[in-house]
């Protein structure tokens, strides 16, 4: 795994990138809030774009605190993933942080969630 080079506050986010042939694993770790959720959309965005991916994971089991901006980021990056074509897959784990924003806002619904 290594860290994606985007402007991401360190010190509350850590974003770890590791890669297959079909597609990419995004594991984050941290506060995923207004200062954190453009890195983390860019990132993803990013990634989605890059030719041969077919499936992004984005690992949120360790995220202990998601927003609205987080939840953004995350649309963003699924309408993305739609239109490209490609999917994006969200492992959501059991923490109530992540699991409460994504079921309150009906996201829980659109993502395609594994390992809930």
């Amino acid at each position: 795994m290594t860290a994606f080079p985007v402007d991401i506050d360190p010190t509350r986010i850590d974003v770890q990138i590791s890669t297959s042939p079909d597609g990419c694993s995004v594991a984050v770790h941290g506060e995923v809030d207004s200062s954190t959720a453009p890195g983390l959309r860019d990132c993803l965005l990013d990634l989605l774009a890059r030719p041969g991916t077919r499936t992004v994971e984005v690992d949120l089991s360790r995220v202990t605190f998601l927003d609205s901006a987080g939840l953004s980021a995350l649309a963003v990056a699924h309408r993305a993933a739609v239109s490209a074509g490609r999917v994006l897959a969200v492992r959501s784990g059991t923490a109530r942080a992540v699991v409460r924003p994504l079921q309150i806002t009906g996201l829980w619904d659109v993502f395609a969630v594994v390992d809930a």
